[in-house]
This record gives structure tokens, sequence and C-alpha cells, in this order.
């Protein structure tokens, strides 16, 4: 289970059922009126649900919801990546920064699975 970026002013809303989602793979969701892709990645037998813009900016296409999920060892550790499935530009999953090119961010947004539900939290 993974809880980030949370805040005591965070509106949860209901996205899917975790197990509509297969671990290392990820979907869209409409939230709030912006499309958001969220994954399950599962490691060392825990889920960890992360969520980001699904607009790839390399590109302009809403595709990185069918991207490959992976991880790269960096400084501060093992971290999380998703691949775009069209250019192969990857970004990290819990702050959105392109490897490519550090200027470039995806939004991150809050992200758990609760209850066999996945939720995203926005800012209220």
């Amino acid at each position: 289970m993974t809880l980030t970026l949370s805040s005591p002013s965070t509106a949860w809303v209901r996205v899917c059922k975790l197990d509509d989602i297969l671990p290392g793979a990820g979907v869209c969701a409409l939230v709030d009126g912006a499309q958001v892709a969220v994954f399950r990645v599962n490691y060392r037998g825990a889920d960890r649900i992360f969520a980001v813009g699904n607009h790839d900016p390399y590109t302009s296409a809403n595709v990185l919801s069918r991207g490959l999920t992976g991880s790269y060892t960096a400084v501060d550790g093992l971290r999380f990546k998703v691949a775009s499935p069209l250019l192969k530009h990857a970004f990290d999953l819990e702050t959105g920064v392109s490897l490519d090119d550090p200027a470039l961010r995806l939004p991150v947004y809050a992200a758990r699975a609760k209850g066999g539900d996945v939720w995203i939290g926005l800012a209220v």
C-alpha cells in the first residue's frame, strides 16, 4: 500500500478496484477533469500505487498510462519509473521528473490503496 503527498486538506476520490490494475501496469482515470495515469508496482510482496499526469510532454499524447514501469538506482536508493510507450522517455513515478530532461516534469498526485480500492488525493 502507498500513501504519498497527502496533507490534512486532501479529498480522496475512488478511481477503481486495486484488482483492475495488473501489477506492473497502469490505467487511466479521469479525476477532476484531468487524465491521471495510475500505476501498481509490486515491490518485495507489497503493492505501491503511483499517480502522475497521463500527458507525455515529449509527444503531446495522453499515453503514459500505457507506459512500461520499471526501477532504477538513484543516489537515494531504488526508485520507480514509467517509460512512455511512444518514444520511451522515462519519468520518476514519485516526483514526475523526466530522467532525460530534468526541466520537464509530470504532475504528481497522492495515491493509495485502501479496502481493495485505489484512491487519488486532490488538494482542497
